[in-house]
């Protein structure tokens, strides 16, 4: 069953964040805790780790791509 990773707000007044690199490709396994991307705010760059094991499925949002948080359906 797919998991959707959406945009995580870093900060309670992040409202969007550019998607700076993707660590995982499609059909990468992965566990908990690997990196999966990199977030660029206008304070700092923050890693995002997955919550769950898998493969990744599809990049639906590319790098360097802005979006809101949560990325809306």
């Amino acid at each position: 069953m797919p998991i959707e990773v959406l945009m995580p707000a870093l900060s309670p007044t992040m409202t969007e964040g550019n998607l700076a690199k993707w660590h995982k490709k499609v059909g990468d396994s992965v566990k908990a805790g690997d990196v999966i991307a990199e977030i660029e705010t206008d304070k700092a760059t923050m890693e995002v780790e997955a919550v769950d094991e898998g493969v990744v499925g599809e990049l639906v949002v590319p790098e360097g791509a802005v979006t809101t948080t949560p990325v809306p359906p």
